[in-house]
Formats: structure tokens, C-alpha cells, sequence
């Protein structure tokens, strides 16, 4: 081998791996990220400790659903929610039972033992461009009830995808 191909060889190398550090810092900063739970708020959803992949492009292209699980931007924390009430809707929580504009609404992802430890709220209208959200783990969780407060659409950076950590625990988030 030349030194001249050896050189070459040298400079297509250097150009895939920048390549594959370009793409990857894009896939990171737009598209998907990786958060860790911190603390027991969404257990049993989520553990303590696990780490999930969020997708952060899907809010640019629609907004959040009641039931997504999301990743919250503050200022010193960000924190995992689930979205229970949208803009422009009233949320009223009386003897565990979850009400939307009156009607009752079905947590079938909360045993009915948790929806009894969500303790009474409202009734309030969340405004518009913010969105109600708790975690799962009604008795503990600091959430839109008791010091998160209303969640503004632009404070909401991603949707939670996958549990990947610890490897043997991998699923959906959904």
C-alpha cells in the first residue's frame, strides 16, 4: 500500500466518523433523548432510577394527548408526568374519582387503590396553552395539584417512548 492511499484511507475514515458524530448530536438535540426517573412519582409506571428515551420531535409536529407520558422542562429539574387535562378543560378530582367537564373519566392505567390516594381537587379550568398533569404515584407526586402547577405548552419537551435502563426491563412507556 502507498503512502498516498494510506493517507486516503486515513481521510475517509475521519470523514465517516464525523459524519456519524454529526448525525448522531442531530438525532440527540432534535429528535430523540434520554431522561432519567427521579424519584417514585410515576410508580408503578416508572421506576426510580430507570431511564427512558423520549421522543422530542413529536410536539413540534401535534400536541399532547391526555395519557402521554412527558418530559417537563423547569428551570432546575425536569421532571415525568402523565398529561391528564388539556387547554380549556375543567378538572375536578372528588373522593379519587377523576372528572373532565363533568364527566367521569376512566384512569385505567392507576389501580383503584391509587385513583383513592388522588385526595379531592378543583373544580378549575386549565387555561389555554397549558396543560394538568399528575404522576402515577397520586400520593406523593408533586404534580399540577400541589406545586408544579399548570404546565405551559412550550415547558413540555418530549413524549416518553421506551424504558431502556436497566436492560433487562426494556418496554414501552406507553
Amino acid at each position: 500500500m502507498t503512502k498516498s492511499n494510506k493517507k486516503n484511507e486515513w481521510i475517509e475514515w475521519a470523514k465517516a466518523i464525523i459524519i456519524a458524530i454529526l448525525i448522531a448530536f442531530f438525532i440527540k438535540t432534535f429528535i430523540f433523548a434520554t431522561s432519567i426517573v427521579d424519584g417514585e412519582s410515576m410508580d408503578p409506571t416508572l421506576q426510580n432510577g430507570e431511564r427512558v428515551i423520549f421522543n422530542k420531535l413529536i410536539y413540534i409536529l401535534d400536541e399532547p394527548e391526555r395519557g402521554d407520558i412527558v418530559i417537563i422542562e423547569k428551570p432546575y429539574k425536569n421532571y415525568v408526568k402523565r398529561v391528564i387535562g388539556l387547554p380549556g378543560e375543567t378538572i375536578e378530582i372528588n373522593d379519587g374519582s377523576l372528572y373532565i367537564n363533568g364527566e367521569r373519566y376512566d384512569q385505567t392505567f392507576l389501580s383503584e387503590e391509587v385513583q383513592r390516594q388522588s385526595g379531592n381537587y378543583g373544580p378549575e379550568k386549565i387555561p389555554e396553552g397549558s396543560y394538568f398533569v399528575m404522576g402515577d404515584n397520586r400520593a406523593i407526586s408533586k404534580d399540577s395539584r400541589n406545586g408544579l402547577g399548570y404546565i405551559e405548552e412550550d415547558e413540555i419537551i418530549g413524549r416518553s417512548e421506551f424504558v431502556i435502563f436497566p436492560f433487562d426491563q426494556w418496554t414501552l412507556t406507553r
